[in-house]
This record gives structure tokens, sequence and C-alpha cells, in this order.
């Protein structure tokens, strides 16, 4: 959703979905990416990226086939795991001193609370959206 130009040959798409969808308002979903993973289990080597951009569903009380769930995905049961994997998986695949982009809407659960889930810190951030939910963030990787 936020990419300019999903073709962009510095750029890895990932997704753990790989299907299309028409939305009730007639428009298809593509989501077809480069890579279809886990972001909790990441196919990379360590230390491989100098930037990560990490948008996870955010929404965990939806119907599963709701026009919202396919077009931003539904977190699981086990969501607070789940992202605190993913910050780890995040943070393992940047290089040191690399940057990590998080992107939260706080729609349903409040970003403090993803906050209190992992040991990172973000070294600044932005609201968006017209009702201000919206959170972008910027973590660096830095040198153990």
């Amino acid at each position: 959703m936020m990419w300019f130009d999903k073709e962009q040959p510095n750029t890895i798409y990932a997704d753990i979905r790989n299907e299309e969808h028409i939305l009730c308002d007639g428009r298809q979903l593509v989501i077809h990416p480069n890579v279809r993973m886990d972001f909790r289990s990441m196919p990379f080597l360590s230390n491989s990226f100098k930037l990560v951009v990490f948008d996870p569903p955010h929404l965990n009380k939806l119907g599963k086939s709701s026009w919202m769930a396919k077009k931003f995905g539904v977190l699981s049961y086990s969501w607070k795991d789940d992202i605190r994997m993913g910050f780890d998986e995040c943070m393992r695949v940047l290089e040191p001193h690399g940057l990590l982009v998080f992107k939260w809407n706080e729609t349903q659960i409040k970003v403090s609370e993803i906050l209190e889930l992992i040991p990172y810190k973000p070294l600044f951030g932005h609201t968006t959206g017209r009702q201000a939910k919206t959170i972008w963030m910027s973590f660096m990787k830095l040198p153990q």
C-alpha cells in the first residue's frame, strides 16, 4: 500500500500472502510479493540490509474474509509474540547502523503496547492519517 514503485529494482517486496481479490468497491487487490515469507522467520542472512520496512498487520478483530483482512491482513491470537519475533528478525537482517522503518495503526492496538513488547527504542517518528492513528517510527540497529 505504501510503495510508490513495487517493481523498484533495489527493493524486495515480501509478504506471507500471494493472492488476488476484488474488493467491495470493485478495485482489484493484487498481492504478489518478490519473496513469500513469514516475517517471524526471514530467509535472509544476518546483516544483509541497510534498510528494512516493517508494516505488519495491525488489526486483530476482523473476520478472516472481510475486505479489511484481505487488504491489510489480520493479527493472530499470538500477535504479541509475532510482533516481538518480527522486530527481532528485522534487527537480525539489518546491518549495524541499519535503519528499520516501522508502520503501525492504532485503530485497535495502541503503539505504546507495541513498544512495551520490544527492547528497541525509536529514534523518531511521525503520526499521519485522517485521524492521526497511523504512526511511522525509525529504529537503528546499534552494534553489539
